[in-house]
């Protein structure tokens, strides 16, 4: 994926806050990239989304998952586990986007596969930095891998 491709990139929030959902959005409006943003306000929603289960059986494959850890329903840690263990899903980078500051959580995260774990900051501006750095680098530094099928990942993987 890269920012010369015809569609827009593809983003799951996967995230409870509304403020913290509020200052996402705000950050990537100003993207010098064209993304899509899907939000998820549970880990239950989340997993219905990328699963494309109910009323999300249309719902766009992310190229990119922010994930938080501290969700109703169904916790991050328990998403991150579920996404990472499907062979559907285990290529979408998940970057775990979260207040917990945790040794634990941190080590979790990376245990079953993160592909970065961030902190939010408390202040207003830098957490705007902090998601415009995201962008920066996973839609336009990051070539993202491609979807890939159910039969392809049943296979192993895409051929070529």
């Amino acid at each position: 994926m890269t920012t010369t491709d015809a569609r827009p990139v593809e983003i799951l929030l996967v995230e409870d806050s509304p403020s913290d959902t509020e200052l996402t959005v705000e950050a990537l409006r100003e993207a010098k990239i064209r993304n899509h943003l899907n939000i998820a306000e549970d880990g239950v929603q989340a997993l219905e989304f990328l699963r494309r289960e109910g009323k999300y059986a249309g719902a766009p494959r992310p190229d990119l998952i922010m994930l938080d850890l501290n969700l109703p329903r169904k916790d991050g840690r328990e998403v991150l586990a579920e996404i990472k263990s499907d062979d559907t899903l285990k290529t979408i980078p998940v970057v775990v986007l979260t207040t917990s500051r945790a040794e634990t959580d941190v080590l979790q995260a990376y245990k079953y596969h993160a592909n970065c774990y961030i902190t939010k900051p408390v202040d207003f501006e830098q957490f705007l930095q902090v998601v415009r750095s995201i962008e920066s680098f996973w839609l336009m530094v990051v070539t993202l891998p491609p979807a890939v099928s159910c039969a392809q990942a049943a296979a192993g993987g895409p051929k070529g």
